[in-house]
């Protein structure tokens, strides 16, 4: 066999193989032997077949059948003998075989990038110091007190206006004809002046009574955030159920109660500052990989592979989907597709890869490796945050061998990335006031 290699990139060679003539005869000849045992030819006893007869009727199919096995053999045998690691599967389009002469294909790889030594030491990297400030900590409680606001019923019998809200049933109809996007529904609560569908909509509802029925017409505009109502006029039926108001609960000892069970206000004041904290502590590690990733990215000059991107990618689209699914929402619901995600994520897949791949780099570089008790905290850690017993979970990854490899080469990951910050130097920095808490306004009270 003979093998060329030509170098399309850094990243993507085309191989030209060539399989001997004496080969190609060799598996034709064995395939038409076989072939002769099986085969069922009117006038023929089985295996009494003339090769002439099999050729003119199976000539076609068996001639696939061997060069799909001659690429088979071949391929990984040319691997072999250019030593190339390939990543993800070859594209091919070989010929139709001859019978005669050599048997002559193309297939084009993809490579993992060749990266020189990284010098990471001595990165230049500011940490901000995030505080969470008692404003902070009110902003959170006066955010939970409106989701635990009562909308009580108006008795007062007036128009609704701006400011109030509205329970009313409605539904939407496109040149007369009943609209999927715009169904029946009732009893749909709405703050009237929010433009929760339309600001348009709720200007129209301004001055019905409860009991009053309406035609609101409304065109959506092109950028609105559910593409399949973008730019369409839509006629509404509305009815006005009920005028409530909001009545927001007392920050109070009892707040704190209802709001988790938590025994006093103070106690409930601790919770949000520590989620805020545990927040700022994130992103402040968040922020400092940032850096080193852009850092390395700066100095470092590779190509990518498609491959890999395609593979990062999808892995996008596919979580993109189970939170979807996890939320009962169908991207067909918010004119979303497949290939839009992808579209918008690409550069960010792109990214990722780069990360990996200067990572995976730094761990081979410095021969960082993982030990026996570092898996084993890991693991009781992991335990600990799903509030599954640690059994539980090393059985998980006994079974599971793929997904326990990646978690060890996730935890080297952040060991190579603690070796890059620990060996930089760091800049205390003070937070803009701008952003200085943009990563915290929707914090849990769980615990």
């Amino acid at each position: 066999m003979h093998v060329t290699v030509e170098d399309v990139s850094s990243v993507k060679k085309t191989l030209h193989i060539e399989v001997p003539e004496d080969d190609v005869v060799r598996e034709l000849n064995r395939a038409y032997q076989e072939l002769k045992k099986r085969a069922k030819v009117k006038g023929f006893r089985p295996g009494k077949i003339p090769r002439s007869v099999l050729e003119r009727l199976f000539k076609k199919d068996v001639h696939a059948d061997v060069s799909s096995k001659l690429i088979q053999s071949s391929f990984i045998e040319a691997l072999k003998e250019t030593d190339l690691k390939v990543i993800g599967n070859p594209k091919l389009d070989p010929p139709e075989l001859d019978a005669t002469g050599p048997y002559m294909y193309d297939a084009t790889v993809e490579i993992s990038p060749e990266i020189g030594e990284i010098d990471y030491k001595g990165l230049v990297l500011r940490r901000t110091n995030y505080t969470v400030s008692d404003e902070e900590v009110e902003a959170q409680l006066k955010m939970l007190q409106k989701n635990m606001a009562d909308y009580l019923k108006i008795e007062e019998i007036r128009p609704i206006r701006k400011d109030d809200y509205a329970l009313i049933d409605y539904e939407g109809f496109r040149e007369g004809q009943p609209f999927p996007e715009t169904a029946k529904t009732q009893n749909f609560k709405m703050k009237i002046g929010d433009g929760q569908i339309l600001k348009e909509f709720d200007d129209q509802i301004i001055g019905m009574q409860p009991g009053d029925a309406r035609e609101i017409n409304v065109t959506f505009p092109q950028d609105y955030s559910n593409a399949n109502l973008a730019g369409l006029d839509i006629s509404f039926r509305v009815t006005l159920n009920e005028i409530r108001e909001e009545v927001l609960p007392e920050i109070n000892d009892a707040f704190a109660k209802k709001a988790g069970q938590y025994e006093t206000l103070d106690e409930l004041k601790k919770v949000i500052f520590d989620n805020l904290r545990q927040g700022y502590s994130k992103r402040m590690e968040q922020e400092l990989h940032e850096q080193v990733y852009q850092e390395l990215i700066a100095k470092t000059d590779f190509e990518v592979p498609d491959t890999l991107v395609e593979m990062e990618l999808e892995g996008i689209v596919t979580e993109a989907e189970r939170s979807f699914n996890y939320r009962n929402i169908s991207m067909e619901e918010l004119g979303v597709t497949r290939e839009s995600i992808a579209e918008k994520y690409r550069d960010t897949a792109l990214k990722q890869v780069k990360r990996h791949l200067l990572l995976n780099k730094i761990i081979d570089q410095e021969d960082l490796s993982l030990s026996d008790d570092e898996l084993e905290s890991a693991l009781t850690e992991m335990a600990e945050n799903f509030n599954q017993p640690l059994e539980e979970i090393k059985k998980y990854y006994d079974q599971q061998q793929d997904k326990l490899e990646f978690f060890k080469h996730t935890l080297l990951e952040k060991k190579a990335i603690k070796l890059i910050i620990d060996s930089g130097k760091i800049e205390e920095v003070e937070p803009d006031e701008k952003t200085a808490d943009e990563d915290n306004k929707h914090v849990s009270t769980d615990g």
